[in-house]
């Protein structure tokens, strides 16, 4: 009995709709443009957010990053004159930090030596970087082609070398890298042939210039075995632009610390950055924690999710007055139809339901086709303004939800109202 009755209230409300089509579509698109609204800043947000976080994850939310930074004051000077600044991370520094301090795995340390490599005609601005062969595992970057820096090239000072994508993609555009050798040339030493064994999968980059992981590019990076790193090239290092000369010493310029366990990475933090303060009487390193900054990410994710939903959500809301609008419209005109209905035994629920059941429908296609319109607009955005987008399940299903929630809150007013109306009143009416 009541299911044949909600079926049929159906039934009459999907009538009463189709019987005016281009008003109901006219209602139904505020819900429309609402859920497409909805669905498609959230993805943007998502996208945007996704990017930064992955970065953040591929840096090791159990690593604490350990870089050299060049102290205020120290430039290029005349070429007549010989200035050498001494700054940045050194041995003593490594050794305290895997001797001294608890919870620590491993300690990888970086050496850049190189700002330039060439194959045969071709020269490339790069930073060539001596490491260990677990520093790849440490920042959980793949190798696309080849093989990584093993420990056997460590042991016999190996010159062998794996490139970032970018190196490839200049030096190496029609022709596979692996095997081939690169020349890096540097003031003190000269040139070096560098056999290439491996070339790393692309990193995602952003900004002006583009960084990455750990505010580096390693697209634009040669990697070599340390040991190589330390007696191929002396400590000192000279840059020379037009007119002007530099002599530096910067014996390592980052530590990667894998601390053992999650819960021990900002003590680790704190106990480097103390133990390096002794050491250090000018500002040249800092000390940068994934993890912290991970959780900064994912805080602003959520209020800028919160922020654009609410915005969006604004959509929503003006689309379900659009709603109770044309329902009271429709109040109006169906006043006799509600009257005879009365008199012929319907009760005031059974009105209410009607109504209500018209509204809803209204709101669920309006819904359904807004889930359509939105997934299609984050892809065009991808397409044409270059944005990434990532729709989640839960984004469709919320706007969805939403969608269907303002239908019913909104539908509640005119449905009461058509279902306190006086029958004998309703009757009478023209």
């Amino acid at each position: 009995m009541f299911s044949g009755l909600a079926i049929e209230t159906i039934r009459i409300g999907v009538k009463s709709i189709r019987l005016h089509k281009l008003r109901s579509f006219l209602t139904a698109l505020g819900i429309i443009c609402g859920v497409g609204a909805v669905i498609c800043m959230l993805s943007i947000s998502e996208g945007a957010s996704e990017a930064e976080m992955i970065l953040i994850r591929l840096l090791g939310t159990q690593n604490v990053i350990v870089r050299s930074i060049r102290p205020q004051g120290g430039g290029d000077v005349a070429e007549e004159q010989a200035y050498l600044l001494d700054y940045g991370l050194n041995r003593t520094d490594l050794a305290i930090i895997e001797n001294t301090i608890p919870h620590i795995q491993r300690v990888v340390p970086l050496r850049e030596v190189a700002y330039e490599v060439s194959f045969g005609p071709k020269r490339f601005p790069v930073k060539v970087v001596g490491t260990l062969p677990t520093f790849f595992k440490t920042i959980h970057v793949n190798i696309a082609q080849g093989r990584a820096i093993q420990p056997i090239d460590n042991e016999k000072i190996a010159k062998v070398c794996v490139i970032g994508d970018e190196i490839r993609a200049q030096l190496f555009a029609y022709q596979d890298p692996i095997g081939r050798s690169i020349t890096v040339s540097t003031y003190a030493s000269g040139t070096i042939p560098f056999k290439i064994v491996g070339v790393l999968e692309r990193i995602e980059t952003a900004g002006t210039p583009p960084t990455g992981i750990g505010g580096r590019n390693l697209n634009n990076d040669v990697f070599i075995p340390l040991s190589t790193a330390e007696k191929r090239y002396g400590d000192l290092q000279y840059k020379r632009t037009s007119g002007s000369r530099e002599i530096f010493r910067c014996i390592y310029s980052d530590f990667y610390v894998q601390v053992d366990e999650l819960s021990n990475v900002i003590p680790v933090s704190e106990m480097v950055n103390q133990a390096l303060t002794h050491g250090h009487t000018k500002s040249d390193y800092t000390v940068k924690v994934p993890y912290e900054r991970l959780k900064i990410a994912e805080n602003e994710k959520r209020r800028r999710r919160i922020i654009l939903g609410a915005i969006a959500g604004i959509s929503l809301i003006v689309g379900g007055i659009g709603i109770m609008n044309i329902m009271l419209a429709t109040v109006t005109e169906r006043t006799q139809e509600i009257g005879i209905r009365r008199a012929l035994g319907a009760k005031r629920r059974h009105i209410t339901m009607q109504f209500l059941i018209e509204s809803l429908i209204l709101s669920t296609v309006g819904g359904m086709i807004g889930v359509i319109v939105g997934s299609v607009g984050a892809h065009l955005i991808t397409d044409l303004a270059g944005w990434p987008t990532i729709i989640h399940l839960w984004t469709i299903l919320v706007s969805f939800g939403l969608a269907l929630a303002v239908g019913l809150f909104f539908g509640i007013y005119p449905a009461s109202a058509a279902a306190r109306l006086d029958p004998i009143e309703a009757l009478r009416h023209t």
